[in-house]
């Protein structure tokens, strides 16, 4: 929940007082957004912990990040395939609507084919890109699943860092 009011309200501030350009950028940002979280969730589970505990014991940075995700794969593959991803589909299909509204709005436009093509651009952007992102997540999980232990190790807070 917390996700989708965060998601909704970014959505709200960024296109409240937003030109098309921009109301277009948060749109592919959103979209972006969603096609990352799925790669990883796929990644995820199919990520094997073998190479990631030889990384480990090389003090590889990320390696003990990625472990901890692997090993709790159901929970990670949760949050960001059936959290942030079905999150982000649902703001970019509500972010596809706000733009069409506006551009229905001036005089002259077409109103159906507006909805129709943004529909079916973004539509087709979401599933084309997660469809794709599935590939790429399964021959790359041990790559992917490293990079993202790396993001969470920058990330995470080190409240014993100073010493």
């Amino acid at each position: 929940m917390a996700v989708s009011m965060a998601f909704t309200f970014a959505s709200s501030e960024i296109l409240g007082r937003a030109g098309y350009i921009v109301a277009f950028a948060a749109l592919a940002v959103f979209i972006a957004i969603g096609i990352a979280f799925d790669i990883i969730g796929v990644a995820v589970t199919a990520a094997q912990e073998a190479p990631f505990h030889s990384m480990a014991a090389h003090r590889e940075r990320g390696a003990i990040e990625s472990l901890r995700l692997i090993k709790n794969a159901d929970k990670t593959a949760s949050i960001c395939n059936d959290i942030v991803g079905d999150v982000t589909g649902i703001v970019s299909g509500a972010t596809a609507a706000f733009i069409a509204t506006k551009l229905i709005a001036n005089p002259g436009s077409g109103t159906f084919l507006i909805q129709l093509v943004i529909s079916g651009a973004v539509t087709g952007l979401m599933i084309g890109g997660k469809a794709a992102g599935k590939t790429i997540a399964f021959n790359n999980s041990t790559a992917i699943m490293l990079s993202v232990g790396k993001l969470v190790n920058v990330l995470r807070l080190k409240p014993n860092s100073n010493k």
